[in-house]
């Protein structure tokens, strides 16, 4: 068995691993971890072995046949994402009595509906976002108010906007970004109402975060009935995260957040009343996004939507979601 030693140091705030064969001793400003490795000498498996191995752990399997297809079509470690939950012993990874493999392969298919589901909903927010950005933010401040510093509140996040602009900008094969690079070449980009359509979600954010004109910013909260462009800096930042997992197929049902969103007390439209939520679940984030996606369309079928999906898939526990108790009664999901 070959072994090395490698040192990994993590940010002591940022980091989300954990070693079980680690020493750590923590140091000034993060934590440094000592961790042994082991070369990885696992041979393929077949579908059947691993359908073998997950029978000798527990899991009820009535149809080998079935059985193979579904993991033809759906690979081992991407459906274990879904069984961690039915496992007696994690260690041993073997099953709670009763599992199912038809449990696991219905809650797979909750999530990847609920992505779905959720990624159209983001969509929509997404492009109605731009839009109001770009035209709000342009009347106060022209075509060229993301290439102006002196609009920026930081330094280093304006040249980081501008450098993942120039980067999309140079990837882009949009008709209308060649078509203007064809005719102009000063500025350095085009403007913002060409730029940031080719924009990706995560530095629609950041521009819209860094803009040093608190009061641009709250005319485009406003406009989706939300009163403080702190709320709605946090929802940017939150959807994108969202978006991200929705957009690589992740699993995004029973995830634990990184990032939390600002849920304010009081909406001008209807919202909820029990914020004592977990802030690191999915069910906050579906508020937010419910929220804002009746701000933009009165015939919304989000949450309708939401709460025929998990009529579907009774499988699928809401508490694991961190819906609180009654959450069918909030006015939001009315």
């Amino acid at each position: 068995m070959e072994i090395s030693i490698k040192a990994l140091i993590f940010a002591l705030n940022r980091t989300r691993h954990r070693f079980s064969s680690a020493r750590n001793a923590a140091y000034q400003g993060g934590t440094f971890f000592v961790c042994t490795f082991m070369k990885y000498s696992k041979p393929l498996l077949t579908i059947q072995q691993q359908i073998d191995i997950l029978k000798q752990r527990g899991l009820l399997i009535e149809d080998d046949a079935e059985a193979n297809k579904i993991f033809d079509t759906i690979s081992y470690f991407r459906l274990a994402g879904y069984w961690r939950l039915m496992e007696a012993d994690k260690q041993s990874h073997t099953f709670k009595s009763g599992s199912r493999l038809s449990q696991i392969v219905s809650l797979y298919h909750f999530d990847e509906e609920l992505r779905l589901l959720v990624f159209s909903a983001i969509q929509h927010i997404e492009v109605v976002v731009r839009a109001r950005m770009i035209r709000l933010f342009s009347e106060r401040h022209g075509a060229f108010w993301f290439m102006d510093s002196a609009l920026a509140e930081s330094n280093a996040m304006f040249s980081n906007n501008l450098r993942n602009l120039q980067e999309e900008l140079n990837r882009s094969e949009d008709e209308f970004i060649l078509e203007h690079f064809s005719k102009y070449d000063e500025p350095s980009m085009p403007p913002v109402w060409k730029t940031l359509e080719v924009s990706s979600m995560g530095t629609l954010s950041k521009l819209y975060s860094n803009m040093g004109d608190s009061a641009a910013k709250k005319a485009v909260s406003r406009s989706f009935m939300i009163p403080k462009f702190e709320y709605m800096r946090s929802w940017l930042r939150c959807i994108t995260v969202i978006r991200n997992i929705s957009a690589h197929h992740a699993r995004l049902w029973n995830t634990n957040f990184v990032v939390s969103p600002n849920l304010p007390k009081h909406l001008p439209n209807k919202w909820i009343t029990n914020l004592q939520v977990a802030p690191d679940k999915l069910y906050p984030h579906l508020c937010y996004i419910a929220y804002w996606h009746q701000a933009i369309t009165l015939q919304n079928t989000f949450t309708e939507s939401i709460k025929s999906l998990l009529s579907k898939y009774p499988v699928a526990d809401p508490a694991a979601m961190g819906f609180p108790r009654g959450w069918q009664d909030e006015p939001l999901w009315q």
